[in-house]
């Protein structure tokens, strides 16, 4: 058993929990912390002094990386969406940038798409198509639920990510030698969770809030939002129907609406069935 000690603000300590929040098996309060969770790999102990407590085998996720800079290139990343939304596909995209795509990149304004509104996503998708390499992965709802009775969340995150980087060989590109994902997960439980597939794209840089710090991480991004969108739009045309995004509690009314107006058979052609919004319904 293995011990890290770190300090932490207040700031970090809770962005830990929401980076970590899909990989949580227990939650615990003990006196005198924020929280205590037990990952997979680890426990992690968030006192309310600022210290940090982590206790497992597996730590590695914890030292960096080799230091890589931004301004790498080329450089491919990676970035999924949808993951956090009850209704709406899964996406995952991945883009190649070169250096001479740099300057026009940055003066669109590029960057993680959380922070750029809908009605700029749309606008910028576009561009970005015509610029760089790209592939994006687009999983229904009815695929997706299939694929999670035998896969949970991380696990699908960590195939599609994957595969996104080898449809960009398929493609006919040559992979840079630097590529990124925007970390969900530790880099040895990426590599164990696709240690089955045929096909598995090596020596990957994890990092968190890559999307603010690396060009094809956040082109990555805006790709992905993009065709989430263009999902959405497809299924509310398809329903007549407004969904609600996230998995709040406006997202529980609307689950309901659905339901009364379409029967709940129909629910798993447009929502992640295993989210907690299902065992609210009436």
């Amino acid at each position: 058993m293995n011990t890290i000690t770190k300090k932490m603000s207040k700031q970090e300590i809770f962005a830990l929990k929401e980076r970590v929040a899909n990989q949580i098996q227990k939650e615990s309060r003990p006196q005198y912390t924020f929280y205590q969770i037990k990952l997979r790999e680890c426990t992690i102990t968030a006192y309310t002094s600022g210290k940090v407590v982590f206790q497992g085998k597996d730590l590695d996720w914890l030292a960096p990386d080799t230091p890589q800079q931004a301004d790498v290139y080329p450089q491919a990343g990676s970035d999924e969406v949808g993951t956090g939304d009850y209704f709406g596909p899964v996406v995952v995209s991945a883009t190649i940038v070169e250096k001479d795509q740099v300057d026009v990149l940055r003066s669109m304004g590029i960057q993680d798409s959380k922070q750029i509104n809908d009605e700029k996503i749309r606008q910028l998708a576009p561009r970005i198509k015509e610029l760089c390499p790209y592939t994006i992965l687009v999983v229904s709802n009815d695929k997706y639920n299939q694929v999670h009775q035998t896969h949970n969340m991380v696990d699908i995150k960590c195939l599609l990510h994957n595969q996104a980087y080898v449809n960009l060989q398929q493609k006919g590109y040559t992979l840079p030698n630097f590529l990124i994902i925007d970390q969900f997960v530790q880099k040895s439980s990426y590599y164990r969770y696709l240690q089955n597939q045929p096909k598995v794209i090596p020596d990957i840089h994890f990092e968190t809030k890559a999307e603010n710090k690396y060009l094809s991480v956040a082109c990555g991004s805006i790709l992905a939002r993009n065709a989430f969108l263009e999902a959405w739009d497809a299924m509310e045309a398809k329903y007549h129907f407004h969904f609600e995004k996230g998995a709040g509690k406006q997202v529980d009314l609307c689950a309901q609406r659905f339901v009364d107006e379409f029967g709940k058979s129909e629910l798993g052609h447009v929502a992640k069935l295993h989210f907690a919004n299902t065992k609210k319904l009436k």
